[in-house]
């Protein structure tokens, strides 16, 4: 967990802006439109369901002050859109439109726009920087994120792999057990406190405003969050109890190793409840198939926590315990990793395909090239987790005869204390029985050497003179004569058989010893995949990426959408350098507006003598047409330039920088019909 806590915090911590997972898909009015009228809303449509927030838009007027605005809220009751009111008396010129929502994956996404009413201002006013993301913030979200996926892999797979592979010593278990779901509890309690701040791009000093926490309540990732700590403690009071059921079971007779299925069936409920809370504020809750991909999120979230915290506890069980665990240990969990790995598998390539959506996407997007690399990643976990299976059916191939029947009577029914301590006396009453028959039947053998030992020539004491009846010798019973050196070596027991006759290390052994270092490779790998996986779903997928990429521009209300064009321009003079933005619109055949502004090298306003502009169609034999600018004081404008037909003009622009210098520029225009 510390490998994998400092890979998140290098990786992560010095990520950039993290891809939300709702595009924005058209807005109306759309960007860099020109409305005859001001609009009464502002409306954004979306590739999947947003939340809004307080303060999810800003729009600027002309002269850059903030336009007073209405709460926000879904257009037509569509949970994909998001809309503002616009005031009434808003003047002639172009707005700035700033955005912010969360996708209904719990990311959030932002962005800004422009539009004009009636024309465009020669420069469009600058919204303040977007808080997209706060740095520290994001960190310590992520890394959140991060270890909370560590903590449920920790805490199902322990429990998953204390049931159902019954290992006979859970002593080891306790910590990881303990340590997941102190870990999930902490890190889900951290989310819940930096959501609000996570989503409005703030600092983590902001999470103390009690009226943005009250606001994260009511939303999907905050009720989704305060379930999983729900969630948390019911499962805390259901490992409270076990353990006493269990030895309630055991004192009365019931117990025979395996797990009651009530427990199962509890056990399988909780764990389905805590996947049910990633997949219900991730991926799975937005875009295509939603019920479909939900189930298949669950079941990957609970296959890689039985087979990764499973493999921990595997990992813990054999460096750990006081005895190595048996191989009917090694080979159920063996059979749970199999059928895991087939979940995954299904269920990640059919979660691929709705990330994706093209094989293009695989190499053509972030999404792709993230899934590439958890592909790769897992390839080799995979590899460590086939040597471990090999592994596994070598050790049980070289358990010896005698362990495997000690195995064979540990999952028979246990016998309780009572049950041992009548066993106990009833052999002792049947040995005081037999010593009285043997001392009625043959007196002598009361005092004689015990059978197995060497046959003694001393003669027999003699009798008592006052005629009582012969007795044991209280005298101590001389020791016993070792085995003769004739003795066979076969006939001796193999437990007597000298430490230093047996090899220094059994087959047994050495399977055990590179299980133990396949299954820590395995670990470590599976540290990696989890982490990739997390980036992974802080990243935009390529459908739907592809999906805003294909719808274009919405429809938009007024006049159709203006051209802009940028000629840069050089002279070797001082105040020789510098560009000039041209704006037609609408840039269609018909009247056209123009608009043109010159810039500085550096981006700022610049003031020109003399700005011309003509237009030529070649093709046609049309031109030059000249556009007739005029200084509208800071900018050269003209509202009636006439392009009768379709075809791609020559735009050339001669801009003078002093009284004998001046350059001429040229620029392809498509004008459409």
């Amino acid at each position: 967990m510390l490998l994998g806590t400092v890979l998140v915090l290098v990786l992560l911590g010095s990520a950039g802006p993290a891809s939300a997972h709702a595009a924005l898909r058209g807005a109306d009015p759309g960007d860099g439109s020109v409305v005859k009228s001001a609009p009464r809303h502002v409306t954004l449509t979306f590739t999947e369901s947003v939340a809004l927030l307080d303060d999810s838009f800003r729009i600027y007027s002309p002269d850059n002050h903030r336009v007073p605005l209405d709460e926000p809220e879904h257009a037509d009751d569509r949970s994909d859109t998001a809309r503002i009111g616009l005031p009434d008396g808003l003047d002639e010129g172009t707005y700035t439109v700033a955005w912010r929502v969360v996708s209904a994956d719990s990311h959030p996404a932002s962005g800004a726009f422009t539009f004009s009413i009636g024309k465009p201002s020669p420069t469009a006013p600058v919204a303040p920087a977007d808080p997209a993301e706060h740095p520290i913030t994001t960190s310590l979200y992520d890394t959140g994120r991060y270890l909370a996926y560590i903590a449920a892999a920790l805490l199902i797979g322990t429990v998953a792999f204390a049931a159902l592979c019954r290992p006979p010593d859970t002593a080891p278990l306790r910590a990881p057990l303990v340590t997941g779901w102190w870990t999930l509890l902490t890190s889900t309690a951290v989310l819940l406190v930096l959501r609000a701040p996570y989503e409005n791009g703030t600092s983590p000093a902001t999470a103390f405003d009690l009226a943005a926490f009250t606001g994260v309540l009511t939303e999907r990732p905050g009720i989704a969050l305060l379930t999983r700590l729900a969630l948390l403690v019911v499962a805390a009071a259901v490992l409270v109890c076990l353990p006493r059921l269990s030895r309630l079971r055991r004192d009365r007779g019931g117990s025979d190793g395996r797990t009651s299925p009530a427990r199962l069936t509890a056990g399988t409920v909780l764990a389905v409840a805590l996947a049910l809370t990633w997949a219900s504020a991730e991926h799975a809750s937005a875009g295509i198939q939603v019920p479909v991909a939900m189930t298949s999120s669950v079941l990957h979230l609970l296959a890689m926590a039985c087979w990764l915290g499973g493999l921990t506890a595997l990992l813990i069980v054999l460096f750990r315990a006081d005895t190595p665990p048996p191989v009917a240990t090694v080979t159920r969990f063996s059979r749970l990793a199999f059928v895991s790995v087939v979940v995954l598998v299904v269920t990640g390539v059919y979660q691929s395909w709705r990330g994706l959506g093209s094989w293009a996407a695989l190499t053509d997007s972030s999404y792709g090239t993230t899934l590439a690399v958890k592909l790769v990643m897992t390839v080799a976990l995979l590899l460590a987790a086939g040597l471990s299976r090999r592994l596994t059916l070598g050790l049980a191939a070289a358990a010896s005869p005698a362990e495997k029947e000690t195995e064979t009577e540990t999952e028979k029914e246990t016998e309780t204390e009572t049950e041992t301590e009548t066993r106990v006396v009833e052999k002792g009453e049947a040995v005081e029985r037999a010593a009285a028959a043997v001392r009625g039947r043959v007196p002598e053998l009361v005092v004689s050497a015990p059978s197995d030992r060497a046959p003694s020539t001393a003669p027999a004491p003699p009798a008592r003179d006052d005629g009582a009846p012969d007795s044991p010798s209280p005298a101590p019973s001389p020791a016993p004569s070792p085995a003769p050196p004739s003795v066979p070596t076969s006939s001796v027991p193999t437990s007597s058989v000298p430490t230093s006759s047996v090899p220094d290390e059994s087959p047994l052994d050495r399977y055990r010893r590179a299980l133990r270092f396949s299954v820590l490779v395995e670990a470590l790998v599976a540290v990696v995949v989890l982490l990739v996986t997390t980036v992974l779903t802080g990243t935009l997928p390529a459908r739907a990426e592809a999906e805003a990429a294909a719808a274009g521009p919405a429809p938009v209300a007024g006049l159709p959408a203006a051209t802009v064009v940028t000629i840069p321009y050089s002279l070797d003079v001082p105040g020789g350098k510098g560009s000039v933005q041209i704006t037609l619109d609408p840039g269609r055949v018909g009247e056209n507006g123009i608009q043109a502004v010159a810039f500085d090298p550096a981006g700022a306003l610049d003031s020109v003598p003399e700005l011309r502009l003509s237009f030529t169609l070649a093709e046609k034999d049309i031109g030059p047409i000249d556009a007739g600018l005029t200084d509208r004081g800071g900018y050269w404008a003209t509202s009636d330039l006439n392009l009768p037909l379709p075809g791609t003009w020559t735009m050339k622009a001669t801009i003078r920088v002093s009284e004998v210098d001046q350059v001429t520029e040229s620029h392809p225009l498509r004008i459409d019909p």
